[in-house]
């Protein structure tokens, strides 16, 4: 069970409790997801991800000492010292030799892994590489609300749905233009578009945005 006792550490709660959230997926994703680790008998690794994903932010984003993070995860000052002190190279080294670990080690996830993952995942998220399970499912989310609420006109609905499932951050136009070939947003057809956007892109809502400042910049003209 995991114990947080905020008492005492100035921290805003729920933008803090958001960053981890994505640095805890994040760190399933680099594990291979979670088929994966049911497949190694390993969700018992969950708990020890979430406390160090916790650790690794309050340290890295909110300059928190090993004391008050101590404080607020219920971990002892000696395990937070041992997740701050890990060492990501090793622990992807593990991650890509998950076959050849022992018994053991497939059943407990160890400090200094966790810590690793978690260091190495909140680096990523921080670059723009949040999971792709999150970010397909907030895509889905803004699919929907575009849908139901009709705003932003028909395009944004079309870009969505045609660009589901694409990776982000999308860092070059190659892939969108094969995604929007097909259509024409504004009379403008989708490839030119996405040659004349913006990158990266590091989600769906930077997408649209980016579509739009330059669709609006073509009707001033």
């Amino acid at each position: 069970m995991i114990i947080l006792t905020p008492a005492g550490i100035d921290v805003d709660e729920k933008n803090l409790e958001r960053l981890v959230e994505r640095v805890f997926f994040k760190s399933i994703d680099l594990l291979g997801g979670l088929k994966r680790l049911t497949e190694y008998r390993t969700l018992t690794w969950l708990p020890s991800l979430a406390r160090a994903a916790f650790a690794i932010v309050l340290h890295e984003e909110y300059i928190k000492s090993e004391d008050e993070i101590a404080q607020f995860t219920g971990l002892t000052r000696n395990t937070v010292r041992n997740i701050l002190r890990a060492d990501p190279d090793l622990a992807l080294y593990k991650i890509e030799h998950l076959d050849e670990l022992s018994e053991g080690e497939k059943r407990e996830l160890r400090v200094h892994t966790a810590g690793g993952i978690a260091k190495l995942a909140n680096k990523l998220v921080k670059d723009g590489q949040d999971s792709q399970t999150l970010l397909d499912f907030c895509h889905t989310v803004a699919e929907e609300a575009i849908k139901a609420a009709s705003c932003e006109g028909p395009w944004a609905y079309l870009v969505l749905k045609h660009t589901k499932g694409i990776r982000y951050p999308i860092t070059e136009p190659s892939e969108l233009k094969s995604r929007l070939s097909d259509l024409r947003l504004k009379g403008i057809p989708g490839e030119k578009v996405a040659e004349r956007i913006f990158y990266p892109i590091k989600t769906p809502a930077q997408l649209l945005h980016e579509i739009k400042e330059f669709l609006q910049s073509r009707t001033t003209q």
